[in-house]
């Protein structure tokens, strides 16, 4: 089920460790549709990838954040048989490794990979001889699997970020497009690329019109702010996040940057791109996401992570009576219903309206 086995090395002596409970973590999503022992695996081998000495026990392990006893037991088992029981039993089952090889496709989540599997299907070879059962997205997922599943070097992401910003800005300088994740808490590879993308013209105000259409009693979309207003210069300008998004998105296709088209909706594309030169031979996974100008720092922040850096944060605006997530931050009242979100123009204004030491992004990986 791993995509791939690596011993341990000097830039991570834990390395074996990470790589069983992951295969455990893919099991426990795909398989078992068990997403809190899924997250409770992963989250010990992102402890222990960041772990600069080789674990030589589980009662060691236990002194790392998310590493509990059970998983403590796996390591000692590990340390002693060199494998695991329950990873034999997950690997001589059919089912198990037919799911966890058709989930690797991009767009074949959970559920369709049962479904696939039902009907016959226990492998990528049986799958390319059954086109009829994928939808466009998934066609597509399965013709570069193995592309989308190649680590990015920081090179190449730093690379991309500069392409698609550069093309950006040449159509309306404006536009603002950041790279999140692991690649802005400086790893030197990354699973994918993903952007948050935002324009003045597009607030929350704005977002929230077509999300009520022409009823006055639908619900405002989640984290839309009603009454703030747009930022300054953007009322008399305002675009939907379709027009924007749309314009964004055929920019970078015009340059043949973008090779194919995944999904499209209003504020999310997901594509296939692949960087000029003869240098660049893979085909990455695209993501942008259209966030409103007036949240997209708060996005931001989330997006970059890590998940326990955020989880961390937002207990301390909670003690400092806000409530933070990735749209908007809100002072508790008296009733601890929160108000309207208090204006933030940087990331740097989060962490002063909370009193929290500011952390750059390399310093997030918790």
């Amino acid at each position: 089920m791993s995509k791939r086995k690596l011993q341990p090395s000097a830039s991570n002596p834990n390395q074996d460790y990470c790589d069983f409970l992951l295969e455990l973590a893919d099991f426990e999503k795909n398989v078992s549709r068990n997403i809190y022992k899924h997250n409770a695996y992963r989250k010990a081998a992102s402890a222990l990838s960041r772990h600069p000495v080789r674990v030589s026990s589980g009662s060691e392990a236990r002194q790392l954040p998310g590493v509990g006893r059970k998983i403590a037991d796996k390591i000692d088992e590990f340390v002693q048989t060199g494998r695991l029981g329950k990873l034999d039993k997950i690997r001589a089952s059919d089912e198990a490794v037919a799911i966890g090889q058709l989930s690797r496709v991009s767009g074949v989540g959970p559920a369709k990979a049962r479904e696939l599997f039902s009907a016959g299907v226990t492998s990528l070879e049986e799958l390319r001889r059954r086109p009829e059962l994928l939808n466009h997205h998934q066609s597509l997922g399965l013709r570069y699997v193995s592309e989308f599943e190649a680590r990015i070097p920081r090179t190449e992401a730093a690379a991309l970020e500069g392409h698609v910003c550069s093309r950006l800005a040449a159509l309306d300088p404006l536009y603002c497009a950041t790279v999140c994740g692991s690649y802005r808490r400086g790893a030197e590879s990354s699973g994918d690329v993903d952007f948050l993308l935002t324009h003045p013209a597009f607030t929350s105000s704005v977002n929230e019109k077509p999300a009520r259409g022409s009823s006055a009693n639908q619900k405002p979309a989640k984290g839309s702010a009603a009454n703030q207003k747009p930022a300054h210069g953007a009322a008399a300008n305002e675009k939907t996040g379709g027009q924007l998004l749309r314009a964004a998105v055929d920019q970078l296709k015009n340059e043949g940057f973008i090779t194919d088209t995944l999904s499209h909706g209003d504020t999310k594309f997901m594509g296939v791109c692949l960087l000029p030169g003869e240098r660049y031979t893979v085909h990455r996974r695209i993501d942008i996401r259209l966030v409103p100008h007036d949240q997209y720092f708060c996005a931001v922040l989330y997006f970059t992570g890590s998940d326990e850096f955020n989880r961390q944060m937002r207990a301390h605006a909670l003690e400092q009576r806000f409530t933070l997530n990735e749209y908007t931050l809100r002072p508790l009242g008296a009733t601890g219903t929160p108000g309207e979100p208090v204006p933030v123009t940087s990331e740097e204004e989060i962490f002063e309206y909370l009193q929290y030491p500011y952390r750059r992004p390399e310093e997030r990986s918790l």
